[in-house]
């Protein structure tokens, strides 16, 4: 190119090339104009800056076109002027009354100062669309472990099976046993018998058997209720309920466990009852002929974790 070649001339060419290229203005100016900016509402205030600002985020998500060219509220040059301190693209950098404002983006930044900042260029609406901020949905998952009080509870509170948080029980052994004068017959032989008296359980083993010839043959019958299995869905039913009290949807880790009181049972008769197993008595007075009358259960104790996933939405 010669040296002293007209600077006009190499404007027309360059612009030439732009336009051969489909870049720049002529892209903005060739499209007609399809925003709604009836809801556009410019923040008033003495102060120009705060105006354009405070505008700029309540109008947040709508066009920077908006607010310039079209209404003629403000000017590109002010505009761009009022926000560039702030400008850090993506970030929000303005906290106002009215919302918070975030930097242009770059294709903003060259509509805004006529291609000496940013980039341009690129769609129209990326151009004139203010962007919104995304939302960062944000997820927390919050655990209690949870159990049932573990105090060594007396072999006849039995109330407190089946409420919130108390301990898990099987169901009542047969009728209630008999025994006249005191109650240490009538005990003993709720915990080893069924009735009718020739069926008995080994609550170590939860196994039953027929009692035949006087005691002295036993035929086992199978598995006494509760089993293993029984026992973890008493447990999970008794956790679930506990932890939707406390605001938890959702339970883990169940396990069910001794039972609240280690009583051994009689002495002698440890291969009937067994340590930990929670025995459970309900005593009856029948003051007629002092007979005393006993039938029992089996409590466990459980332990779960509670947990509930939060869920927040930030800007």
């Amino acid at each position: 190119m010669p040296k002293f070649f007209p600077k006009f001339l190499v404007g027309v060419i360059v612009l030439s090339l732009l336009l051969g290229a489909g870049y720049g203005l002529t892209t903005i100016q060739a499209r007609s104009i399809p925003w709604d900016c009836a809801d556009w509402q410019a923040f008033a205030h003495d102060d120009r800056t705060t105006s354009i600002l405070e505008s700029l985020a309540e109008n947040r998500g709508k066009t920077l076109y908006c607010g310039i060219d079209q209404s003629d509220t403000f000017a590109k040059a002010e505009t761009w002027e009022a926000g560039k301190d702030r400008n850090e693209r993506d970030d929000t950098v303005y906290y106002g009354e009215r919302g918070q404002f975030r930097g242009f983006i770059a294709a903003q930044e060259g509509w805004l100062t006529d291609g000496e900042s940013g980039v341009t260029g690129v769609s129209i609406d990326r151009i004139f669309e203010f962007p919104r901020e995304e939302r960062r949905r944000t997820k927390r998952v919050k655990r209690l472990d949870i159990a049932n009080n573990p105090v060594q509870w007396p072999t006849n509170d039995w109330n407190s099976c089946g409420q919130v948080g108390g301990i898990i029980c099987g169901g009542w052994a047969g009728e209630s046993t008999n025994h006249g004068g005191s109650p240490g017959g009538a005990i003993t032989n709720a915990r080893r018998n069924l009735i009718p008296l020739e069926r008995q359980v080994d609550w170590q083993t939860q196994e039953r058997f027929h009692v035949t010839n006087n005691g002295n043959t036993r035929t086992s019958e199978g598995s006494h209720w509760p089993s293993t299995a029984e026992w973890t869905a008493l447990a999970e039913a008794a956790a679930k309920s506990a932890c939707r009290a406390e605001g938890y949807p959702q339970v883990t880790n169940v396990a069910f466990h001794a039972g609240h009181n280690g009583n051994n049972g009689p002495p002698g008769n440890a291969e009937f009852t067994g340590n930990g197993l929670g025995l459970l008595l309900s005593d009856d007075l029948h003051a007629a002929g002092n007979v005393w009358r006993y039938k029992m259960r089996q409590s466990r104790t459980w332990s779960a974790t509670c947990k509930k996933v939060i869920r927040r939405t930030r800007k």
